[in-house]
């Protein structure tokens, strides 16, 4: 395993780093040491970054939901500013063992539903929602707004994401 795999997948790195101490644990008594909790504790810091990573991108599926549904201008320019960061901050986070772990069609399901729950917005925009995330994690990542606001559309989009 790489030594800078904590910098690379904190993810990786504390699931991994909890798997050898299992194994110490399971073959040697070290009175005093606490071998759960601190087994817990490592596994605790890579699941703590894919909480915020998903934190992160909820945010931004939420600011390109505002985008879509509400035409205000000013609303506009100040959910762009906020996407942008929030996507940067997302894409210094996510990790390669993250992503599959990243389920954006339940975020995108339970957003959908609070929006339409919510009634703030045009109904048929709402309607026209699609089921599932229009969006991949690679594709959020790419922080490319206008991108992500017309596959949210349904417009065609000329080339697929890297």
């Amino acid at each position: 395993m790489p030594d800078d795999l904590y910098e690379k997948d904190i993810l990786a790195w504390s699931e991994h780093q909890a798997a050898l101490l299992r194994r110490v644990a399971a073959s040697e008594t070290h009175p005093g040491v606490d071998w759960s909790h601190i087994i817990d504790e490592i596994t605790t810091v890579g699941i703590a970054q894919l909480n915020d990573a998903r934190g992160l991108l909820r945010q931004a599926m939420i600011c390109l939901l505002r985008m879509h549904l509400d035409r205000n201008a000013t609303t506009a320019t100040e959910a762009i500013l906020e996407l942008e960061c929030v996507l940067e901050d997302a894409a210094e986070q996510v990790t390669p063992s993250m992503t599959p772990r990243l389920n954006l069609d339940l975020m995108w399901f339970r957003l959908r539903a609070g929006i339409r729950a919510g009634g703030n917005y045009d109904d048929q925009l709402i309607l026209a929602l699609p089921d599932r995330c229009p969006w991949t994690v690679d594709a959020l990542l790419t922080n490319d707004h206008d991108r992500l606001l017309a596959v949210l559309a349904g417009w065609p989009v000329i080339r697929d994401y890297p």
